[in-house]
């Protein structure tokens, strides 16, 4: 109890946000058909010339990328909740907990994503969400190094 006592949780309101918005992003609501209706115009405006195989290409790209940001962003909410906790092991171990928490809102994410008929749950995806993750935490611990010397 001594945790919630001391601990200012309004740090990891923005972590769980990011985390809710992951896991309806996983649900029919961020299928490929879905989201194709918001991104398949868009991309024929950017590139009138393409054919459509392409534009299929060019969303494919755009969703993989959208993994990779998305988990790095998770990483960064993880940091900034646990670097500024009053708890000292949440401060010194940020990297290792970032990660986990990281590795499994991706394993969870994908897991749920294989209930829906639309999706499909990825171990590929879980490795590019952990990727993400990974450079952003390593960004955040060796960034402050180099400007340290």
């Amino acid at each position: 109890m001594e945790f919630f006592r001391h601990e200012n949780l309004w740090l990891y309101l923005p972590l769980i946000l990011w985390i809710c918005g992951i896991f309806y992003l996983s649900s029919n609501k961020g299928s490929v058909s879905n989201t194709s209706l918001y991104l398949s115009p868009l991309f024929k405006i950017l590139f009138p010339e393409t054919a459509l195989a392409h534009l299929k290409d060019y969303h494919l790209y755009f969703r993989k990328i959208c993994h990779f940001l998305g988990y790095a962003i998770l990483a960064l909410l993880s940091w900034l909740a646990f670097s500024g906790s009053s708890v000292g092991f949440l401060t010194e171990f940020w990297p290792v907990l970032s990660f986990l928490v990281v590795l499994l809102t991706a394993s969870a994410d994908e897991i749920k994503q294989s209930f829906y008929a639309s999706r499909i749950g990825s171990v590929a995806d879980v490795v590019l969400d952990c990727a993400g993750g990974l450079t952003m935490i390593t960004l955040l611990w060796a960034v402050p190094k180099l400007f340290a010397k």
